[in-house]
């Protein structure tokens, strides 16, 4: 008995911390969240790169984005996306070729760039993961565990300013082995934005063929 008093003690020693840890991590994506939803449009230029050993894949790329509110002008593989807030527009002038859909932003599947900010508020375990000093900043990672078995991702790193509670980088981890990274190289705020620049103009693409989708 004697000796089994201890290893009880430690075990609820160890559930307290695991719960601490938790709501610590659980506090700072809320405060993440509330930064985020403070500015009134967000600019974003960030690193995209895909890795997989057991595939030989090594892929890298740039892109950019634009968001306010729900709407967004998103750049990435050579491909623009813009949602106007009703409709979005792929495209694509490597084919000439752009396609109009319908949104339902409040399907559970629909992602925007907005969500993306914010993906982590439902579906997830949290937890305190370590903190790292890149180039004079200190970014604090908090490791995101899906709650459902049909996720393709084992686990998920999200890396956070700890003074601007501003999103670092984003690390996936998928169950076939793949690594997903985003790393946002600048993350302006509340500039001076175009009336029109989350409309689309069909007289800027007099050649390309338009495929109405709805």
């Amino acid at each position: 008995m004697k000796r089994l008093l201890p290893i009880i003690a430690l075990f609820f020693i160890s559930i307290t911390i695991q719960a601490q840890n938790s709501q610590k991590a659980r506090n700072l994506l809320d405060e993440v969240s509330a930064k985020v939803k403070s500015y009134d449009n967000i600019s974003i230029d960030f690193k995209y790169s895909l890795t997989n050993p057991k595939e030989n894949l090594n892929q890298e790329s740039k892109g950019n984005v634009i968001m306010q509110g729900n709407k967004y002008v998103l750049n990435f593989m050579g491909v623009t996306k813009i949602y106007d807030g009703k409709k979005i527009y792929n495209i694509v002038p490597e084919d000439e070729e752009i396609s109009i859909s319908k949104f339902d932003e409040n399907e559970e599947d629909a992602v925007t760039p907005s969500k993306m900010l914010t993906f982590f508020n439902h579906g997830f375990k949290y937890s305190w993961d370590i903190l790292q000093n890149v180039r004079g900043r200190k970014i604090q990672y908090v490791k995101l565990v899906p709650t459902s078995s049909k996720d393709d991702r084992k686990e998920i790193y999200l890396g956070i300013d700890v003074q601007t509670k501003h999103i670092y980088n984003l690390m996936e981890v998928g169950k076939n082995g793949s690594k997903t990274t985003i790393t946002v190289n600048s993350f302006k705020t509340n500039q001076p934005l175009s009336k029109n620049q989350f409309t689309f103009a069909e007289s800027k693409y007099p050649n390309y063929y338009i495929n109405k989708l709805d």
